[in-house]
């Protein structure tokens, strides 16, 4: 299979044999379902990457690196809101078993969701370099580790800049988001967890010490419709296959990075 035709496959509602099959042989391969017990609505799976033979990936993992050095990848269901911060600094703390703490040694954190776009059509990417409170004046500049560069030449158009999060999206009018796109603010889209998912982040590295202050952090999000757009609104329905390609192509750059760093 070449470029996403597998995903495409794997995604058709008439595939579950085949996503089962995927799911058995990575049970095997280093992959842990841990599901919600909670109430959070939130899975997680944990993959032992020490366990993948690599030669018969895309990918690659240098191959001086010891099994115990390999890194382990925690894969999160995405939150809704601020349930962001909540499980993400939640996740950051340190593992205290018996009053003894364990700090985490977290090399990045990537974070892959879909948004409203300001200027671009559904399908399309977003790089956020900033994310702003609405309604706040919490604003959260940071280092995406993710750029434009590492999207192009794939058929998808992307965008970088400066990303909006609201308190809910039915509470968005034309001539707000119309101000956020085309005052200095330039926003390129709007979503409801990245503030939330930053200030947890900086929190935990930056001031609590929970973290390196090094960690590295990746943010991409695909269009799920454009607000500004009649016939493009979260009304008109989901993406369909159409979101398989900017999904997949998120994922693929984010593990590259994090296999190559």
């Amino acid at each position: 299979y070449k470029g996403i035709a597998l995903f495409e496959l794997l995604s058709d509602n008439d595939n579950e044999h085949l996503r089962k099959k995927v799911k058995e042989q990575a049970s095997k391969k280093g992959l842990i379902f841990i599901k919600d017990t909670s109430g959070t609505n939130i899975n997680v799976q944990i993959i032992d990457t020490s366990k993948i033979d690599f030669t018969k990936t895309g990918y690659q993992l240098h191959d001086a690196v010891e099994d115990i050095d390999k890194p382990v990848i925690v894969v999160m269901d995405y939150a809704f809101g601020e349930q962001a911060y909540e499980t993400m600094d939640e996740l950051l703390k340190p593992f205290t078993p018996q009053k003894e703490s364990h700090f985490l040694n977290v090399e990045s954190i990537s974070i892959m969701g879909k948004a409203g776009i300001l200027k671009g059509v559904k399908g399309d990417i977003m790089i956020p370099t900033a994310h702003i409170f609405e309604g706040t004046a919490d604003n959260y500049p940071f280092k995406n580790r993710l750029s434009k560069k590492d999207f192009t030449g794939h058929g998808i158009d992307v965008y970088e800049g400066t990303m909006v999060t609201v308190l809910g999206t039915s509470l968005q009018n034309k001539d707000l988001l119309e101000f956020f796109l085309n005052s200095t603010w330039k926003a390129i889209g709007l979503e409801m967890e990245g503030a939330h998912y930053q200030k947890a982040i900086q929190a935990a590295s930056k001031i609590r010490g929970n973290i390196s202050k090094k960690v590295k952090v990746r943010y991409a999000y695909y269009a799920s419709d454009n607000p500004l757009e009649t016939g493009s609104t979260l009304a008109s329905g989901g993406l369909g296959m159409a979101g398989v390609k900017p999904t997949y192509l998120i994922t693929q750059k984010i593990l590259e990075q994090i296999f190559s760093d």
